[in-house]
């Protein structure tokens, strides 16, 4: 894959919580860039951060200080029309609870972002057939979520997510509600859409198996950035995958119990 550059630059990001002297670092200068392209993958401790990292990115929260450049635009400096225009396009968040409608059926889902910025029915649908096609849902498309499994959900959301052509998917813990088959196959599927058309992702994950489908990964412990692990040009997701075992492993105790 042909990468072109910066897209997402973070700059020495802060958030704060509490006042006074009952102050909590949930970020604590953190700074990286992530490259056209790339499937970058955040891990770290529960409370190291990560879940407001990506709510800053997302502008779902407003740091203390720093800053976040999107292709060189500080997101933070965004009018309300720009910042419409970023959540609603621009970005494509993918959840862990899934985010969908109960009263919407999963076509209905999908399309509401196109919906609400009024994008035309007909080049609405073309781009919800390939997605549906791609992400083999196509057959629940007319189903409430009731109807459908966790995995179908997951999918159903990772289409909504990408369906405005975002220029970054922010990906929460996105097969932390599902089975092991389904998030082997979830990932499977965003890492088509990473490898295929060069969509950027961004994943938070605690979980060494989801976070082996990356080519990169940041590990994040009391707010800042305190180790990278990139995957090799020729090495498998397997080999991988046994290398973030081992630092995690290095770093405390070993997945289950540290991140």
């Amino acid at each position: 894959m042909v990468r072109q550059g910066k897209l997402l630059e973070v700059k020495d990001l802060q958030k704060n919580y509490g006042k006074k002297n009952n102050i909590t670092k949930a970020l604590n200068g953190v700074s990286f860039d992530i490259l056209l392209g790339e499937f970058l993958g955040i891990m770290g401790p529960s409370g190291s951060g990560k879940t407001t990292l990506l709510n800053c990115i997302a502008t779902i929260i407003k740091p203390t200080s720093g800053c976040v450049l999107l292709k060189g635009e500080n997101i933070s400096a965004f009018d309300s029309k720009d910042l419409a225009e970023y959540r609603g396009s621009r970005i494509g968040y993918l959840f862990q609870d899934f985010a969908l409608l109960d009263n919407l059926t999963g076509q209905e889902n999908i399309l509401l972002p196109l919906s609400i910025h009024g994008v035309d029915f007909a080049k609405a649908r073309a781009k919800l057939d390939e997605l549906a096609d791609f992400l083999e849902i196509t057959d629940i498309l007319n189903k409430f979520p009731a109807q459908m499994s966790g995995g179908q959900k997951q999918r159903v959301a990772a289409a909504r997510s990408l369906i405005s052509d975002p220029d970054i998917v922010l990906a929460d813990e996105p097969t932390g509600a599902l089975d092991t088959r389904s998030a082997r196959n979830l990932m499977n599927k965003l890492e088509g859409i990473n490898r295929n058309s060069g969509r950027t992702i961004l994943m938070v994950t605690h979980d060494p198996n989801a976070a082996s489908f990356c080519s990169r990964i940041l590990f994040i412990q009391d707010g800042v950035v305190f180790h990278e692990l990139r995957r090799k040009q020729e090495e498998s997701r397997e080999e991988f995958y046994e290398r973030i075992l081992q630092l995690l492993a290095q770093l405390g105790g070993g997945s289950a119990n540290v991140f």
